[in-house]
């Protein structure tokens, strides 16, 4: 039988017909779809391409929220054997979508409602696009557009009369065959579109399922974009092959309105496990201290020293807290849990074992908070050229601050500049090889050429195996600080750490190009020094004031130069020496932040190159000075 996400989820629809693969809230409350109905949509929708002249190969846009009709939608277009190209909701520059659109060479586009005018505004630029496919009810007038109940309708009827012929269509796919273009965000250059395969994903599947049990009870709700490569694969794929379930989380009136839903959604479904991002693990870890805050000054303080028990009694994960007198803590770490952490729990649903993190690196500090309250982040490693999972910590094998072990048949080497491999320990690219390796970029020999050689993938990021067979990821290649004596140096680590030894840091960029000193632009949490501002009577329109909340930074930075275990994860050449505090958050809407929540480091490097410079002077060199003061006395306002 053909390796083919067609026969992973044909396989899953007969041994769990019953079971709910989709839960999706309609009205006040969620309702499930099983596998066995799963099915008949995506024959239905697949049989509807075809009675419309879809061909083997072609491709389809998929431009929606997460929901049952993407999974749908996706396994239509492949059953149909065609290529489906997973488009972000968050695209909002027609430049970026017709780029993809017209790239792909699709025929055809599904949409949801919400994302219609964006198709529609470009439509008449794209002469391959023959129409569009809506997901929901529609008031736009065009020839072209067509009801997704309508297409399905149609192919209800053209599987009846043609039932060998859809059979056989679906029944022609090889494991080699293009499932997937996924478009990288180009923050660099034009998006590049990664072809992944169907024994890439199934491949990657089975990877995964290596890592981690799911057994087919398990519901996860899926708060990651679905076309995010690490929610398609370990999220939908993953849980269909074990026959278990995924959630959507709730649409809203608005974007922010949806993202409000998550803490409830999560209580609704209660799911097993959540995959995470550094962005997301840092809202639940503010959340929850904000809630303990909220109790009152005592039980904040009992909190904080539960913390410290429970941090002293996990360890770093690797020796599982043994070495720290694990007999002797177990007992007043196990009351903690009792009257404490159980409580946290509850706000999640109840049944939630642990997230698996990925995305980005992720700071130790916040993988000892989690692993405290007894929820831990299993971190891991990917890309979307790998489908996406390299490596990952396990409840078996876990290592905080590491990427965790390499996933079973993949072989991985770390190579210098000049592509030469390198002995275990020493930093280098990340190189692996295996089936989830993707095909190629679509339409681009030349970057494939760059990327792909001999069956290796060149990831472009940094990193060494540690002797325990761990993979210590430091950063992207592209995203390093090049001092004036030309050490390089990832910032992604000691970003994470500020963010997470400072709540007055919202976002932080570092910066150096081989200058003699590493500079921050430091996005501040306003509400939070507002906060402070008030409890400590400062007045934020005096010097006295703002030179207290500059003092704040100034001491977190000191604390780096300080801290015994802070000195040891990150060398002083590389902390900063002074920063800028800026007035404007990072964000997709300002094009500072892409879809995928990554800092576009050259894009804020060019938008603040008056303040870097300045920062370099011997006046912008004190952090004291009068543009950081300036941004101070405008909380104010």
């Amino acid at each position: 039988m053909a390796k083919t996400l067609i026969n992973l989820f044909l396989k899953s629809v007969e041994l769990f017909p019953e079971n709910p693969m989709i839960w999706e809230k309609t009205g006040e409350k969620y309702c499930s779809t099983t596998y066995k109905d799963s099915l008949e949509k995506v024959q239905q929708t697949a049989a509807g391409l075809m009675q419309m002249g879809f061909k083997k190969g072609e491709r389809v846009i998929l431009l929606s929220e997460g929901r049952n009709d993407w999974v749908f939608s996706e396994l239509g277009v492949l059953f149909a054997g065609g290529i489906n190209v997973p488009l972000s909701v968050k695209l909002q520059e027609p430049t970026e979508l017709r780029f993809r659109i017209a790239h792909s060479g699709a025929r055809f586009a599904i949409v949801s409602e919400r994302q219609l005018s964006k198709v529609m505004n470009i439509k008449n630029d794209l002469p391959d696009l023959e129409k569009i496919i809506v997901l929901d009810s529609y008031e736009e007038k065009d020839d072209d557009l067509l009801a997704i109940t309508d297409v399905r309708a149609s192919g209800s009827k053209y599987l009846k009369e043609n039932a060998d012929e859809c059979e056989k269509r679906w029944q022609s796919i090889k494991g080699d065959d293009n499932a997937n273009i996924c478009y990288t965000s180009g923050t660099t250059a034009d998006p590049k579109g990664i072809v992944l395969t169907h024994r890439n994903y199934t491949a990657n599947v089975e990877q995964a399922r290596a890592l981690f049990d799911v057994p087919d009870e398990y519901v996860s709700l899926i708060i990651l974009p679905w076309d995010h490569a690490f929610a398609h694969t370990c999220g939908i794929y993953t849980l269909i092959s074990a026959g278990a379930s995924m959630a959507a989380i709730e649409l809203g009136k608005t974007p922010l309105e949806t993202v409000k839903n998550i803490g409830k959604n999560i209580k609704e479904t209660q799911p097993h496990f959540i995959m995470s991002v550094p962005a997301l693990s840092d809202n639940f870890k503010r959340n929850i201290e904000r809630g303990i805050a909220a109790k009152g000054n005592t039980v904040e303080k009992l909190f904080r020293f539960a913390l410290k028990v429970a941090y002293a009694y996990h360890g770093d994960g690797f020796r599982n807290g043994k070495w720290q007198g694990i007999g002797l803590l177990k007992p007043i770490h196990n009351l903690f849990t009792n009257i404490i952490f159980s409580k946290i729990h509850e706000q999640f649903g109840g049944r939630l074992g642990f997230f698996v993190g990925g995305g980005a690196l992720l700071d130790v500090e916040y993988q000892r908070f989690f692993a405290a309250i007894g929820i831990p982040v299993y971190q891991g490693f990917g890309l979307t050229e790998a489908a996406p999972v390299i490596s990952a910590n396990k409840p078996t094998a876990l290592k905080m601050g590491s990427s965790g072990m390499l996933v079973p048949n993949l072989e991985i080497k770390i190579c210098d500049e000049d592509r030469n491999e390198l002995p275990k320990g020493q930093k280098g690219e990340i190189v692996v090889k295996g089936e989830n390796v993707m095909k190629e970029y679509w339409r681009n020999p030349e970057a494939t050429k760059d990327t792909i050689i001999d069956g290796w993938l060149y990831t472009g990021d940094l990193g060494y195996m540690d002797n325990d067979d761990y993979l210590i990821v430091l950063g992207r290649y592209k995203s390093l600080l090049i001092s004036d004596d030309g050490e390089k140096f990832s910032p992604e680590g000691i970003e994470e750490s500020l963010i997470g030894q400072c709540p007055y840091i919202l976002q932080v960029m570092l910066y150096n190009n081989q200058k003699h000193c590493t500079t921050a632009l430091i996005v501040p949490n306003k509400q939070a020094i507002l906060d402070r501002a008030k409890a400590e009577g400062w007045d934020l329109e005096t010097d006295e004031g703002q030179k207290a909340v500059i003092t704040l930074y100034v001491d977190t930075l000191k604390s780096y130069q300080k801290d015994p275990h802070l000195k040891k994860m990150f060398a002083g050449k590389w902390v900063p020496s002074t920063f800028a505090l800026l007035g404007e958050q990072f964000t997709e809407a300002n094009r500072f932040l892409n879809s995928t929540m990554k800092m576009v480091r050259w894009r804020i490097t060019q938008y603040y190159q008056d303040r870097i410079d300045y920062m370099y002077t011997p006046e912008g060199m004190d952090p004291y000075n009068h543009q950081n003061k300036t941004i101070v006395n405008r909380f104010v306002d």
